[in-house]
């Protein structure tokens, strides 16, 4: 079943006037709407944006969710992309309409977000223990017979939070859980056996939930994609796999909820949960990865499975970018442009000239990136000139970014993508 967004709260995203508070975007264009804006098709670099500037790709984004929503109908899983990727509901309205089973959110404030715009069906991917976050989520569900979501639960004691918060909040529906299955050194989940079958029963005893299945996070071990690390991937995987079958008799419902998935492992995810169940044990696999819907060219070009290397043709295509203006050449090899830490991600590479292919950005500042030249890039990159630069990992550029301008294959704006972070 595919959740579902309200298009009456998105469509009055086309109809705020943009101002000030949109860096990046023309002066001339405030007062209009993204409607007027788009209707125009004006050329970005032509309109005079007031750089740096970030911008999507429309046919690459047309791209990634076509290609992703195939490769998983064509291996029998299921996808809710992690909507904190993007905190965009446009974004989460694309890849509903290709065919999300849910939205995937980090916070419970994510789930307010994505609530307020009508998604039916949210992943929230952690416990729940904030004693006010618990209460709204009661009334949120008791009021609205068509949401679903399901959170996870990692300790007894999580489970006595939730299970106390819930009755004083007076909740008549209960909150389906995942246990969550954790490893050795890496982020949240059981890191026993043990823990994992004490945290289970608690969760299917407490009058307030309803234990429907089993998660993981894979891409906590790390996106090594070497074979030794793979292997211990392998391994991960493959207790989550025998937990479900350990708990078969818990659950409590017709078909068992199995889901892991960053965006550099989910091929091993597919191999190890997406078949060879026992016979008359229903498993749902879903997978929660995000960053396939733009892509990069650093971090997830490297370990995606549908662009590592080996991978030809390479099947996801980067979609997002960010434009800045080189403002100073101080020296003859190097550039200073007006794109630093508050425009572009950095935790995992550094930002890459696309038009430059042997030059390259050797640190950030808060406001400036230093561009090391090569003699024959030199001219390329005048004062005043705008370059291009591609990123490594979305979800930490999309945060920095209210709006963001999405261009057709003519570099005309065809659709504004407003986030909320």
């Amino acid at each position: 079943m595919t959740a579902t967004i309200s298009a009456t709260a998105l469509s009055t995203l086309a109809d705020e006037p943009l101002d000030w508070r949109f860096k990046g975007l023309p002066v001339e264009w405030s007062g209009q709407t993204p409607a007027q804006i788009c209707a125009a098709k004006p050329r970005l670099l032509e309109a005079g944006p007031l750089g740096p500037v970030c911008v999507l790709r429309a046919d690459p984004l047309a791209h990634n969710l076509d290609t992703m929503a195939r490769w998983c109908s064509e291996r029998g899983v299921y996808l809710a992309p992690h909507g904190k990727t993007h905190m965009s509901p446009q974004l989460c309205a694309k890849q509903l309409g290709a065919g999300a089973c849910a939205i995937t959110a980090a916070t419970i404030s994510q789930v307010r977000t994505f609530r307020a715009f009508g998604i039916s069906t949210v992943i929230l991917a952690n416990q729940l223990v904030d004693s006010d976050g618990l209460r709204w989520l009661a009334r949120e569900l008791d009021g609205n017979p068509d949401f679903d979501l399901t959170c996870w639960v990692d300790s007894v004691r999580g489970v006595q939070l939730m299970t106390a918060e819930l009755a004083a909040a007076g909740a008549t529906r209960r909150v389906d859980v995942c246990v969550e299955v954790g490893a050795a050194g890496a982020r949240t989940g059981c890191r026993t056996d043990d823990d994992i079958d004490e945290v289970a029963a608690a969760a299917a005893a407490s009058p307030q939930l309803r234990l429907v299945g089993v998660a993981g996070y894979e891409a906590a071990l790390g996106h090594d994609v070497t074979p030794a690390a793979r292997d211990v991937v392998r391994d991960y995987l493959e207790r989550m796999r025998s937990t479900v079958r350990r708990l078969a008799g818990l659950f409590d419902t017709a078909e068992v909820l199995v889901t892991a998935g960053g965006s550099t492992h989910f091929d091993l995810v597919t191999d190890m949960l997406a078949t060879g169940w026992p016979a008359g044990l229903a498993v749902r696999t879903v997978l929660r990865s995000g960053a396939y819907l733009t892509h990069d060219e650093g971090l997830y070009r490297r370990t995606s499975p549908l662009t590592r290397a080996g991978v030809q043709p390479p099947t996801l295509l980067p979609a997002l970018s960010v434009w800045a203006q080189v403002c100073s050449r101080p020296e003859p090899d190097l550039a200073l442009l007006t794109l630093g830490r508050r425009d572009v991600s950095f935790d995992e590479d550094l930002p890459i000239p696309r038009a430059l292919p042997n030059s390259f950005v050797t640190k950030l500042n808060d406001q400036h990136a230093f561009l090391q030249l090569d003699a024959g890039d030199a001219d390329r990159a005048e004062v005043g000139s705008w370059l291009e630069f591609g990123i490594s990992h979305p979800c930490t550029v999309f945060d920095k970014w209210q709006m963001i301008p999405v261009l057709d294959a003519d570099d005309r704006v065809v659709e504004m993508v407003r986030t909320f972070f």
